[in-house]
């Protein structure tokens, strides 16, 4: 793996370098963009809107439009806003991982330490694993800041960045039933979901979609289409619902038998 920030983690008064790796993959296959007519690749270009000819990476900078022009940011001009926290992850307080809700979750990373950190990063990690707690820390990486919880996963400190409370939008303007609910459907819908608890097992789930994809890109190829099967969700009509929650416990009792 690349890590993609150096820096330091900090709490308290102890500072630990360390470096930032992308905990997770794009799994999506590798699709280019053609032309439908000949089948040729589709090609971006950086134009410059007045001149019309391409520009090279090396001559685009950043700017923010003020007035009638632009104030033209350079690299540096970035770490100047925030020297710290374009270095380090400053872990501000610890909070319970129960009172963070899973919509403010976007991406994980992985959190190793350099050559110098090891005894500190093991002493965050441990103590983390003690009291069950997440540490709530703030940075800068890509020009832009991150609210994010340091936790663990798997004997290895990790970083979840989550979003700022501006950055969800409020559910009060969805267009919510609201159709009441009787407590005999609330008891068997609980009943249903108690049936089909369990422990969580990661490995249990797969991404196949990638998989299924890859033999429809073959089958094209060769000219041997597969079949496919229709699929049609149709939503549980009000009157429907008694019965479908009966048919589904039923359903779940005839497996585990």
């Amino acid at each position: 793996m690349r890590s993609i920030w150096n820096g330091s983690i900090s709490f308290g008064l102890v500072s630990i370098p360390v470096k930032l790796y992308s905990g997770s993959e794009d799994r999506r296959l590798d699709l280019d963009m053609l032309d439908r007519r000949d089948q040729e690749r589709i090609r971006y270009k950086r134009v410059n809107e007045k001149t019309g000819k391409e520009v090279e990476w090396k001559d685009i900078v950043k700017g923010f439009k003020k007035d009638e022009g632009y104030v033209v940011l350079e690299k540096e001009d970035f770490d100047k806003a925030n020297m710290k926290k374009s270095k380090t992850i400053d872990i501000e307080e610890f909070i319970d991982e129960s009172e963070v809700a899973d919509v403010l979750f976007k991406k994980p990373y992985f959190l190793e330490p350099q050559k110098e950190g090891g005894k500190s990063y093991n002493l965050l990690r441990d103590a983390l694993k003690k009291t069950g707690k997440l540490g709530v820390a703030t940075f800068v990486m890509r020009q832009k800041e991150h609210l994010s919880l340091v936790g663990i996963y798997k004997n290895a400190l990790v970083l979840h960045v989550i979003r700022f409370e501006e950055e969800i939008r409020d559910p009060g303007d969805l267009k919510l039933s609201k159709s009441k609910v009787s407590k005999k459907e609330v008891d068997m819908a609980v009943s249903l979901i108690e049936q089909y608890s369990e422990n969580f097992d990661f490995k249990k789930y797969k991404d196949v979609y990638n998989d299924q994809l890859m033999k429809i890109i073959e089958s094209k190829k060769t000219g041997d289409l597969p079949e496919v099967e229709e699929f049609d969700s149709k939503p549980t009509q009000t009157k429907d619902l008694m019965d479908q929650l009966r048919a589904s416990l039923k359903k779940k009792k005839s497996k585990a038998s």
